[in-house]
């Protein structure tokens, strides 16, 4: 089987060297390509991005020519996995690719066709937003109560898919709302999901955090029209 990590990544110049070494260090023992895509970064991200690509066999470089967010470079970047399962990283130094193994377990055993990362039940994880989490407990809540799933953090940024999965959910999410359209859509599939106790090594908005309370109102309107949309 074949591993495709996909990145999507916005002005991520003090961490983008780092990060993409990490992924590539991963103790994974599949054959790997890492597929980052650029949302236009003004920062300087997208040089450094292609002079790496121009060092590494395993890392493909796609620079967006408009800004359009998360979703969209995901959208973007999974139109060119060539991988059986898929990772979705994202290019800060939040989640650690040193937990790989155990997220791939759960599909490489043939038990899961989805697995969602839980920073919650998880390892070490840095204290910080109070309303960060009450946001996330809602989110998580009324993800729930749309797909019928249990889930214990639905926002995780680590969610693993297979690739025949993750191509049937005709994703439309442009932003941060990719998150709940994610699971909603791979729920209604039926396929098996699983959660797997990560670590999270948050930052603060001075440190590059992106998310902020409008796009908990943009995921509460994708959670919604996920279900009528289709």
């Amino acid at each position: 089987m074949k591993l495709s990590i996909v990145m999507p990544i916005y002005n991520e110049r003090p961490t983008i060297e780092k990060i993409i070494e990490s992924v590539l260090a991963a103790p994974v023992d599949l054959p790997m390509e890492l597929i980052a895509v650029d949302d236009l970064s003004t920062d300087g991200t997208r040089d450094v991005l292609a002079a790496l690509a121009t060092r590494q066999d395993r890392l493909r470089a796609i620079l967006q020519d408009r800004h359009q967010g998360k979703g969209a470079a995901i959208r973007t970047a999974i139109e060119h996995v060539t991988g059986d399962i898929v990772i979705i990283q994202d290019a800060d130094l939040e989640y650690d690719p040193r937990e790989y193994p155990a997220l791939l377990q759960p599909i490489l055993e043939d038990r899961a066709d989805v697995v969602v990362g839980d920073r919650f039940h998880g390892g070490a994880h840095r204290v910080l937003y109070y309303s960060h989490y009450v946001g996330n407990r809602l989110l998580t809540t009324l993800c729930n109560l749309m797909s019928g799933l249990n889930l214990s953090d639905m926002e995780a940024g680590y969610k693993v898919f297979r690739t025949s999965v993750l191509k049937q959910l005709h994703l439309r999410a442009r932003g941060f709302d990719i998150e709940p359209e994610l699971v909603i859509k791979a729920a209604r599939l039926g396929v098996r999901i699983y959660e797997v106790p990560i670590a999270f090594h948050a930052r603060t908005y001075r440190e590059g955090k992106k998310a902020s309370w409008r796009d908990g109102f943009t995921a509460i309107w994708r959670i919604a029209m996920s279900r009528l949309l289709d």
